[in-house]
């Protein structure tokens, strides 16, 4: 019998490293991004490539009736999903007092609102079965707070919250839940940082290294394969850091 995963934001980064794996490893995946729907595409022909199972479901995870179209198109193919991973993401790097109103929601919208619509479609057909796991991707600064990413350290703080209080909510149902703290990760978000600034942030890591996209995914792989008593756990991986 097949297990669905969907991943969400997995056209680059974190979420394309999730998707190959989690095909590899004889998931059918759901891939999802919003606008990048050539690199997208790239993905899922990668995955078919190499005898691989996945459909694309383009939409925007932060607006609840493109996920309503998204689920209807997965409740199309499968009865429930056994994997929900709540990877999209964006970032803003600046004052909190320059932000604008429509910056602050998009971050919010993007990084919390996302986790809550793609969640709350996919906790009844798990409930109904006993059975499903939802990682959660955040962040560091979600733990500690990052200067000049009030909004980014905010939403990732509200991800944490979210992934515990949920965790206890779903629990007497075998439904898991947990979130994957990573710290800097070598993907296109920390692409804008200049090659001084890259050699600075790894100086401060004692690994001495910024992450892999690869190494990301393979911890949420362990997170989404953990025997089912662990469950709210806020789960890192940076470095050390």
């Amino acid at each position: 019998m097949s297990k669905y995963a969907l991943i969400t934001g997995a056209s680059r980064g974190i979420g394309k490293a999730a998707a190959l794996l989690f095909a590899a490893r004889g998931y059918h995946v759901f891939l999802n991004c919003r606008n990048s729907a050539d690199a997208l595409e790239e993905v899922r022909r990668e995955i078919l490539s190499t005898g691989g199972s996945c459909d694309m479901v383009t939409g925007d995870v932060s607006d609840s009736a493109d996920v309503d179209k998204i689920f209807s198109f997965i409740y199309s193919r499968c009865s429930c999903l056994d994997v929900l991973i709540n990877n999209a993401g964006c970032a803003y790097i600046g004052l909190l007092s320059d932000m604008t109103d429509g910056e602050w929601s998009r971050v919010i919208q993007t990084n919390l609102s996302s986790v809550f619509y793609c969640s709350r479609a996919s906790i009844p057909p798990m409930v109904r079965r006993k059975r499903g796991t939802i990682v959660n991707v955040s962040s560091m600064w979600g733990n500690s707070g990052a200067s000049c990413e009030a909004a980014y350290s905010a939403s990732k703080s509200g991800v944490n919250g979210l992934t515990k209080a949920l965790a206890k909510e779903l629990a007497p149902s075998n439904v898991q839940v947990n979130a994957l703290a990573c710290g800097v990760i070598d993907t296109e978000m920390n692409g804008q940082l200049s090659d001084e600034e890259r050699a600075q942030l790894a100086d401060e890591i004692p690994a001495g290294r910024f992450g892999t996209p690869e190494e990301a995914a393979e911890m949420l792989w362990n997170i989404a394969t953990a025997p089912s008593y662990m469950t709210g756990q806020i789960i890192g991986i940076d470095g050390g850091y």
